[in-house]
């Protein structure tokens, strides 16, 4: 049986992966989670067999014995209750701001969806309260700062993990803070003592890291289609021409990702008196520049690096990390490297680089509007009274400066192993640190796009009489009924820019196009 999601938002865990779609659902639409009974019998089948070691003379890791460097010592049975304790309560260090919900909530299915493949040794009564806290939007406190992405994610997990015992901070489904203990008794829910293997079982693994590479595949994915939005209201508004987005001139370099950006141009476009304007033969443009020329060669090759992340996630959804694992057909219990972060991470940073120049492509569109030596007829800076006004000037500041510290993000993490425990985990793969940073990259993009949509709407009401396409010109009819104002003296910008920024986060840019073309490829 395959995970599936009822129509009344549940999230139904079996045996098999959850999909982007049920990780979103979970971590932003508080889609509740139960565990099938096909879940519930290879969570049996897998206690059975760390029972069976457990009472067994000879030690087993992370069963009869230490962790880590301290692996070598074997544990006496009347102990073991006090080493999962223990193991959750100290590897509960991280420090530093507390992590988004949708995060902390994406990492606990994940750790959940894990345990259900059966590899793990965790028992249902566990698992179960692992899925009643999910479905009560009771949320751990997670910090920011904790993980290397070796061993997995192990503070973070182990700090979800701690609300499981009734120990920690959570926040209640409201987003109050409050004593785990209290949370759990709120909603009807008990504790669990943990007993041999479990608190290894909830903490060794690369949850939160593939929890923040699945949203951010899901948001890249909107922005990518939103960033051929903006280019193609920038070719429009700068009078370039849609002649080197013809099909044709894409096969002749047969990237998939660049033909699907060509074609959204070539859709977006369609019908664009603007356009239709200087096509014809007295024309005496010869070619754009390549921020505009080039977009679907920048923006498919973004799409294809992200393509990839998704298949490397898709193979991180179906795996089953911890260490040790249960093999339960052959009654063994294995030592492993399954948990090493370095699959999630090398995309996590591919995904920052990319995430940068899709973001520098926008800022340079957008800076031709505001030079008229460039802008081919519209005012400086596209102000009301250039001199007087300064119109989009600062904005393409801030557009620099985010670009600019998307730059210093792109800067990958995962090159950066540092050694710990005590030389045991020697090498390490800082994925955690590369999910955080893309998370900041992709709020970078969106900001950027969202200004180089708003400068181009801005362009395209000083083109009038010329009327955009119908996709672009439902783009500035969203801005227009947001409040964004059309050209004229100078105001208040930073509170249009928000405004913008939350139209294209939210997809409504996007879904405006969409309405009026159908779906973007």
């Amino acid at each position: 049986m395959t995970t599936t999601q009822s129509p009344t938002g549940t999230v139904t865990l079996g045996v098999g992966p959850v999909s982007f779609e049920q990780v979103v659902a979970v971590a932003r639409h508080d889609a509740g989670v139960r565990l099938a009974d096909e879940a519930l019998a290879a969570l049996r089948r897998a206690r059975a067999v760390v029972d069976d070691l457990a009472g067994a003379p000879t030690p087993a890791y992370g069963i009869s014995t230490g962790f880590g460097a301290l692996a070598t010592r074997h544990i006496p049975t009347e102990l073991r209750a006090q080493l999962q304790r223990s193991l959750v309560r100290s590897h509960a260090a991280g420090s530093g701001p507390e992590v988004e919900r949708e995060v902390v909530r994406a990492l606990m299915l994940l750790r959940l969806s894990t345990q259900t493949t059966g590899h793990t040794g965790l028992r249902p009564e566990t698992a179960q309260l692992m899925a009643d806290l999910l479905t009560a939007g009771i949320t751990p406190v997670v910090r920011e700062y904790g993980s290397l992405g070796c061993s997995g994610d192990l503070a973070p997990l182990a700090h979800c993990a701690l609300a499981l015992i009734g120990e920690g901070e959570v926040r209640d489904a409201s987003g109050r803070l409050l004593p785990a203990a209290d949370a759990l008794a709120a909603a009807g829910l008990s504790p669990v003592e943990l007993a041999a293997k479990e608190g290894l079982a909830l903490i060794n693994g690369t949850d939160g890291m593939l929890g923040m590479l699945v949203l951010a595949i899901t948001d890249l994915r909107m922005l990518l289609r939103t960033a051929d939005i903006a280019a193609a209201m920038s070719v429009e508004g700068q009078l370039g021409t849609d002649r080197p987005f013809a099909p044709e001139l894409q096969a002749l370099r047969p990237h998939p990702g660049q033909a699907l950006s060509a074609a959204n141009l070539v859709t977006i476009l369609s019908d664009s008196a603007v356009v239709a304007s200087h096509r014809g033969p007295d024309c005496n443009r010869v070619q754009d520049a390549y921020s505009l020329r080039c977009s679907p060669q920048v923006h498919g090759a973004v799409r294809d690096t992200v393509e990839y992340a998704a298949v490397v996630a898709g193979r991180e959804l179906a795996s089953a990390v911890d260490n040790p694992v249960v093999l339960p057909e052959e009654g063994r219990v294995e030592s492993n490297g399954n948990f090493h972060g370095a699959p999630v991470a090398y995309v996590l940073d591919f995904l920052a680089v990319v995430a940068a120049d899709l973001a520098s492509i926008s800022e340079r569109r957008t800076d031709r509007f505001l030079d008229r030596t460039r802008n081919h007829g519209l005012p400086a800076f596209l102000a009301g009274d250039p001199g007087v006004d300064s119109g989009h000037m600062i904005a393409q500041y801030t557009q620099a400066g985010i670009v600019s510290e998307l730059k210093r993000l792109a800067v990958p993490a995962s090159v950066d192993s540092i050694p710990s425990s005590a030389m045991q985990e020697d090498h390490v793969s800082m994925g955690w640190s590369a999910a955080r940073k893309l998370r900041r990259a992709v709020d970078g993009v969106t900001r950027v796009l969202a200004i180089e949509v708003l400068t181009a709407a801005r362009a395209m009401d000083l083109r009038a009489p010329l009327t955009p396409s119908p996709s672009t010109g439902a783009v500035v009819r969203l801005l227009r009924a947001a409040g964004i104002e059309g050209p004229g003296p100078d105001r208040h910008l930073s509170p249009e820019i928000e405004t913008a920024v939350e139209l294209v986060r939210s997809g409504a840019v996007l879904a405006a196009v969409e309405d009026t073309v159908g779906a973007l490829r």
